[in-house]
């Protein structure tokens, strides 16, 4: 029996069809305009190298090479937006998201992506409300704020010996909710240490002379701030200008390279202390560095705080969806939530939260106005 031409036209599209190589779509939601843009940036780059690396070692899945592919979207550091990119990342297709970069958008997007059954890996949102929603799709490679403000309260107790502590928080609901975390965490640390004041601003700011006079006035050894280096640099300034003498202290969203550039001198010597969610010692210093020198390479920048975790999040995803042979949000996200996974940033694997076991905090000061070590703490 001779086939038609149409006939044997159709075999051939369907044999290739039978080889077409499968994509696999990751989402990337960082902000990538706004006084973020470069941490968002940062993030994203950290993400799009973990792809290309997959992509480069012919990462298949259950035996058969598949193109992974990462879908990247702006969403400002914005709610509004940030759920309304979710929803784009989801009609898209993706099967599993890194992001988002603010907690004040990672929360409301973390609905849509459970609603979608697709999981999220965060590698910077540190607000413990996100892990805490009974979200089985909700996931975190850094510490969240219970860590965070809990050791720069013991920090700033202990061993910056502040009995006078002024607090300033941005409204977020990171800057916010760390803010609360710091208060309660020099509370639990006893002594004679108080909070001699509580100030309001947000996160576009620029203005703080009426709650730095008034922080004056109360004369403490440390101001605590809950927000992002675009605010905290400016305000760095003004205490300065206004002399304030205290030290200051943050957490991660703080603690970037460009501080000392949008602060100037007013970064001065020793005088913040910030901690980033995150942090390596002993050999893995080494496969963290080494993983910095090719992100210099592709992108020509330095990485900032939040690049290694987003390249871990994408890695990990992948070896579940490996272990899992598929893709499928259904059958890899059971064991995602078991997964042993050693990346960049050291050992990762999640607790019943999602939440990072074993997290780790870095402790950094700037000398010379230069980010600089001081401790990894546990």
């Amino acid at each position: 029996m001779r086939c038609s031409p149409a006939l044997i036209a159709l075999a051939l599209v369907a044999a290739q069809s039978a080889h077409a190589q499968q994509e696999v779509k990751i989402g990337s939601a960082m902000p990538l305009s706004g006084p973020s843009a470069h941490l968002g940036k940062d993030t994203e780059n950290g993400s799009r190298l973990a792809v290309e690396d997959l992509n480069a070692k012919g990462a298949t899945i259950d035996g058969k090479k598949v193109k992974w592919v990462l879908l990247a979207e702006d969403d400002a550091g914005d709610p509004k937006q940030g759920t309304a990119v979710a929803q784009k990342l989801v009609d898209a297709g993706v099967v599993g998201v890194v992001g988002h970069l603010n907690s004040g958008t990672t929360v409301p997007a973390s609905k849509i992506y459970h609603s979608a059954g697709i999981p999220q890996i965060t590698p910077s949102a540190t607000t413990p409300l996100y892990t805490h929603q009974g979200f089985k799709s909700a996931f975190r490679v850094v510490a969240n704020d219970y860590m965070v403000g809990g050791t720069l309260a013991r920090y700033s107790v202990g061993t910056l010996k502040a009995t006078r502590i002024a607090v300033i928080d941005d409204r977020t609901t990171f800057g916010q909710g760390l803010a609360d975390e710091f208060v309660k965490g020099v509370k639990n640390a006893g002594g004679a240490a108080k909070i001699v004041s509580r100030q309001f601003t947000n996160d576009k700011a620029t203005d703080f002379n009426a709650i730095l006079t008034q922080i004056r006035a109360q004369r403490p050894e440390v101001i605590f701030f809950g927000g992002m280096d675009a605010v905290a640099g400016p305000m760095l300034k003004q205490m300065k200008a206004l002399g304030v003498d205290a030290k200051f202290v943050s957490g991660d969203g703080v603690c970037s390279d460009k501080l000392s550039v949008l602060a100037g001198d007013a970064v001065g010597e020793d005088k913040v202390t910030c901690a980033k969610a995150g942090g390596v010692s002993g050999e893995q210093e080494a496969v963290l560095d080494a993983f910095a020198r090719r992100f210099a390479q592709r992108f020509q920048a330095q990485p900032e705080n939040y690049s290694p975790y987003a390249y871990d999040a994408v890695m990990a995803l992948a070896a579940a969806m490996q272990e899992a042979k598929s893709s499928d949000p259904a059958k890899y996200l059971p064991v995602l939530a078991k997964i042993r996974y050693q990346g960049v940033t050291g050992a990762i694997a999640f607790d019943p939260n999602g939440d990072l076991r074993d997290a780790a905090l870095t402790l950094y000061t700037y000398r010379n106005g230069k980010k600089t070590k001081l401790k990894v703490v546990r």
